[in-house]
């Protein structure tokens, strides 16, 4: 899936998708990290933790979740200059079932939408 960000600072959206801090403004409620693994937590009882199993400054970050009995899958935050406008595109992969692409779908926008409301993109 891709998003349009109203953004040129491309250190702005960096931080956002790939530092604790940034993505505890729109990813989760809480997030820590010890540089290749971070935790997620989500109000009091959701936690999950995922590794960071690839990752290039101002281009991408890739995750795997922990509990993901499927080492081939992982969601990849990636952000692209636009040329023409010079604004960001977030380009988010990720993996899901067949009966759950809908409901993945559904909470990555809403994601972005948050992104967009407390970054001011």
């Amino acid at each position: 899936m891709e998003y349009l960000l109203k953004a040129t600072a491309k250190q702005i959206i960096w931080s956002c998708i790939s530092t604790p801090m940034g993505l505890s403004t729109w990813f989760a409620d809480r997030v820590t990290s010890d540089e290749k693994t971070f935790t997620f937590q989500w109000g009091k009882e959701e936690e999950r933790t995922a590794e960071v199993v690839g990752m290039r400054a101002y281009s991408y970050i890739c995750f795997r979740w922990s509990d993901d009995p499927n080492e081939d899958e992982y969601f990849e935050i990636r952000m692209n200059n636009n040329e023409l406008t010079n604004d960001y595109v977030i380009e988010i992969t990720d993996f899901a079932d067949v009966n759950e692409v809908d409901d993945l779908k559904e909470l990555w926008n809403s994601q972005m939408d948050t992104l967009r409301r407390t970054c001011g993109f």
